[in-house]
């Protein structure tokens, strides 16, 4: 089982480190964002009635049922 674990991180990881010198990405032409003005407006205003929110801890005790698994026998 570990051994399948092992083999498949070694295979992912040749499979990452081929991906990665595969693919080759240059820049061509430098990014340039449009001129804007903004000119007046206002920012919105907001009044807002929002309840209260009251938490309290209390320790609970809880009853876990147990489980008794049986494996099919071979």
């Amino acid at each position: 089982m570990k051994t399948g674990a092992i083999i498949g991180a070694i295979v992912a990881a040749v499979v990452i480190g081929f991906a990665v010198y595969m693919i080759d990405i240059d820049q061509t032409e430098e990014a340039r964002l449009p001129d804007v003005t903004v000119e007046g407006g206002n920012m919105p205003k907001f009044d807002a009635d929002v309840g209260d929110i009251d938490v309290d801890e209390e320790e609970v005790t809880v009853t876990v049922p147990t489980i008794d698994v049986q494996p099919p026998a071979e």
